[in-house]
């Protein structure tokens, strides 16, 4: 497949007030995507407040000045369409996708919490979603298997006060000391139109669409925002970090965790054609080593996280039963020395960079998806024209590259190594 005939067009447009909205047509189903994502994450988080980021996202489902809470939801489901938020590290966006005479509605509520949110917030609402968000961090982190893992790995990854060093879901600590005033600040600091991108997908006219957009948000003053963090570089100075958790398990998982090229760095897709290489089907180095000839993992792991300002190349894998952490890790260990060493073949670094233009194609297959990745390329990499791109650069890797990337990136003063085993168990999962 050529990547000519992947090919999404789109128009990109400034309000005066700063707003970015990018068009993209698509007519072949009467549905829109409505996609706003602000510049503002975890890693915008001031010391003692972690976890802000998630629970403001939670906040702006409560209502807004003209909008009750609960409403938001009942409008678009009653009109047909869905609708979700989510907070990562570097951004944080709110979503809509409904059928196209319905633009006006889901335009009006986005508009309404940027330029409104202010005013609705109280006490009661934010001590409600402090409560929900606290149950979510129990349920999915302390007491979900292996759920307080990568919290544990990031915390030894890297060096006290680093932006990336704490999960987005928080601390509980600072959950409960966040206040109402924290609230306003966070929103009058990052939810302005300046920080922000605003991706209308699908069946519009992108003239009349980019009308709607100015009417409903054109109006909104720009704002000074606060600088982004300083985010250190860390990498061979900091050496290899290990750790050991305890945990309600039945058999050890090992994770690495490797200082890698970050979304914006022009190594990025040589090193995510890597991870396919290590894990991406039953042919990979590791599944082929681990899983199915040595039989001493159940399931391997490895992946890249396309973050802003750092890169974390990420192999997890399971033991089977009666298999030592140590052990394990040992093995993991021997399959990534001969790849850091040697790179990898022509015929796995085909397979891999076709898997990874197939993956491209699925994440572009909806028009939300792909409005997700436009308003990602455009507040990550400041690039709206990298969804186009993205698949002649992954065509493009080079077994040079890969060996270069999996020379610098797999070695052992790059990683950092957490072994989770059953609680009462000694440091190799064995039973005390």
């Amino acid at each position: 497949m050529h990547s000519d005939s992947v090919r999404f067009d789109f128009e990109e447009r400034v309000l005066d007030n700063g707003l970015r909205v990018i068009l993209h047509q698509d007519r072949s189903t009467p549905v829109v995507a409505v996609h706003l994502m602000y510049h503002v994450g975890s890693k915008n988080e001031r010391p003692g407040r972690t976890g802000f980021a998630h629970l403001f996202e939670h906040l702006l489902f409560q209502g807004s000045g003209h909008i009750p809470k609960g409403e938001h939801f009942r409008l678009i489901q009653r009109a047909g369409g869905t609708l979700n938020g989510s907070t990562w590290f570097d951004r944080t966006n709110y979503f809509e996708v409904l059928p196209s005479n319905e633009l006006d509605l889901a335009l009006w509520l986005e508009s309404d919490r940027m330029g409104f949110f202010d005013e609705a917030i109280t006490q009661e609402k934010l001590d409600n979603q402090r409560g929900v968000v606290k149950n979510e961090r129990r349920q999915s982190y302390e007491n979900r298997p292996y759920g307080l893992a990568f919290e544990t790995l990031l915390e030894h990854a890297y060096p006290g006060g680093h932006p990336y060093r704490h999960p987005t879901i928080g601390y509980m600590d600072d959950l409960d000391a966040a206040s109402l005033e924290d609230v306003h600040d966070f929103f009058r600091s990052y939810y302005a139109p300046n920080n922000a991108v605003l991706v209308l997908a699908g069946d519009i006219d992108p003239h009349e669409a980019l009308d709607r957009a100015r009417a409903y948000f054109g109006e909104f003053p720009s704002r000074s925002v606060p600088a982004p963090p300083a985010v250190p570089s860390v990498g061979d100075e900091r050496g290899e970090r290990r750790a050991v958790l305890g945990d309600a398990v039945q058999v050890p998982r090992v994770y690495m965790l490797f200082h890698a090229p970050s979304f914006n760095d022009a190594d990025f897709e040589a090193s995510d054609v890597l991870t396919g290489v290590l894990a991406e089907g039953k042919s990979s180095r590791l599944h082929r080593k681990l899983v199915y000839e040595r039989q001493v993992a159940a399931e391997v792991q490895c992946f890249t996280w396309p973050l802003e300002s750092v890169g974390m190349l990420i192999v997890v894998a399971t033991a089977r039963p009666g298999v030592a952490a140590s052990d394990l890790e040992a093995e993991v260990l021997d399959v990534l020395g001969p790849v850091r060493e040697a790179g990898a073949s022509e015929d796995e670094l085909t397979g891999a960079r076709n898997r990874a233009r197939r993956s491209l194609v699925g994440r572009l297959n909806s028009v939300g998806d792909r409005a997700d990745a436009f308003a990602d390329a455009v507040i990550l990499r400041d690039d709206p024209e990298y969804v186009n791109r993205a698949f002649d650069r992954y065509e493009a890797v080079t077994a040079d590259e890969v060996a270069r990337v999996a020379a610098n990136v797999l070695r052992p003063s790059r990683r950092t190594v957490l072994h989770v085993v059953p609680r009462g168990a000694d440091a190799e999962g064995r039973a005390a």
